[in-house]
């Protein structure tokens, strides 16, 4: 195998010794290099771009929930401690009681789900309108408040004709039997902040006070509705929710959001196969440039096959010295590519930046995609399957000229010499 390794090095390098390589086999190289760059990039934006728009969609709603069937959870206290423990995927879990009711205020009338949640909530790492930028989350848990706090939407808002410090009637599906006849439940709160970038369109249905404001409110003292498992990742969701499964059984209930809201973004994964695939067709041209490169290796140097066959190599071996070429441009390509791909993929939100600046064009407007940076998330999986798609075709490419190689009739070769 060791003169194998020889002979395919140096039939990459050029002829003069001013270069380490000759152009052909550069190019060869460049273009691999390129088209694994480009699908890691891609893959890397898409993937990124899949995230925002799944928050856009979801906006809060939990990476994977777990209920009780038919009624509430009590014990949600060791319930969430051991949904913490489940999986090293799980970044959070948090109780929440949930009940539809209706918001009164001036004359107007929404209905909502109100939600109540502990501090460290996800919604509160998005802006919100506020009276002289306080903090949303003390406002809401401030224990001294007369009349406590909630939190609701833009739209929501917008509706009821109502701003930040207004105050609102919450009214449940809870009536009180009196002589009189049945009269609603009705508690006033104050807003304390109005949500309005980052939310998807299923938050307009929500507003959120504080857990043990919802507990006392609807009746559900030491309950919970449920329990809100985040992860690290909108794609670990169906993993954990399964794992989480095998710990709550019946009657407990663990769904993904993929379960709950999946007919929305089923297109999603269908989107990025197609790109995979379209994208793919880069380095399909590329292994084309790889086996031109060795059909003109063949052509330029049949005489040194000759000569070798006539020194006693076998038509293995030759095949072996064309193939081993072959690897060798892929393998490079491939490494360079990868590099260069995680690179741009990494830090595409700063070359994005700098782009703007030094070309003074708006490429990514943050107002219309209503992310704060541009989105880039690179998987080891989608990376994996790039750098084996890549060595597979280059080796592919590599086969024929070094099975015609093999074929040569050294004494045809030698006679026209």
């Amino acid at each position: 195998m060791g003169y194998e390794w020889f002979v395919s090095l140096r039939y990459l390098r050029a002829k003069r010794k001013q270069t380490f390589i000759s152009v052909i086999s550069f190019i060869s190289i460049a273009g691999v290099t390129l088209g694994v760059a480009a699908l890691i990039v891609v893959l890397a934006v898409m993937t990124g771009f899949h995230d925002g728009v799944r928050q856009q969609i979801l906006g809060n709603v939990p990476h994977v929930l777990i209920q009780s069937h038919g009624k509430e959870i009590r014990d949600y206290g060791q319930v969430t401690e051991k949904a913490l423990s489940v999986s090293p995927h799980v970044v959070s879990a948090a109780p929440f009681v949930s009940k539809e009711a209706m918001l009164l205020a001036r004359g107007n009338v929404a209905a909502v789900n109100v939600k109540g949640i502990e501090p460290g909530n996800k919604i509160f790492v998005q802006k919100f309108l506020t009276v002289d930028d306080q903090d949303v989350e003390d406002l809401l848990f401030h224990d001294d408040r007369l009349i406590p706090g909630i939190v609701i939407g833009l739209d929501t808002a917008t509706s009821l004709g109502v701003a930040v410090g207004d105050r609102l009637n919450v009214i449940p599906p809870m009536f009180t039997i009196t002589p009189f006849g049945m009269i609603p439940k009705m508690k006033p709160f104050e807003i304390v902040g109005i949500f309005r970038h980052r939310g998807g369109f299923m938050d307009t249905y929500f507003a959120y006070v504080s857990l043990g404001q919802a507990q006392t409110f609807f009746d559900l003292p030491e309950s919970a509705s449920g329990i809100e498992v985040e992860v690290d990742s909108f794609d670990n969701a169906r993993l954990v929710a399964s794992e989480l499964r095998q710990d709550f059984t019946y009657p407990y209930m663990v769904r993904s959001w993929e379960e709950l809201f999946g007919s929305f973004l089923s297109a999603l994964k269908l989107e990025k196969l197609g790109l995979f695939i379209v994208l793919g067709i880069i380095v399909l041209v590329a292994a084309f440039n790889i086996a031109t490169t060795l059909i003109m290796v063949v052509m330029e140097k049949h005489k040194d096959i000759a000569v070798l066959r006539a020194m006693g190599a076998t038509s293995r071996s030759i095949m072996k010295i064309f193939v081993l070429e072959g690897l060798i441009v892929g393998t490079v390509g491939t490494a360079l590519g990868t590099v260069l791909g995680l690179f741009l993929a990494k830090n595409a939100d700063p070359i994005i930046k700098w782009c703007e600046q030094v070309f003074k064009v708006k490429i990514f407007d943050q107002s219309v995609y209503g992310m704060d940076r541009f989105p880039s998330v690179v998987h080891s999986a989608d990376v994996t399957a790039v750098v084996l798609v890549a060595m597979t075709i280059s080796l592919l490419a590599a086969i024929y000229p070094a099975w015609r190689a093999a074929r040569m009739d050294p004494a045809e070769a030698l006679r026209y010499e």
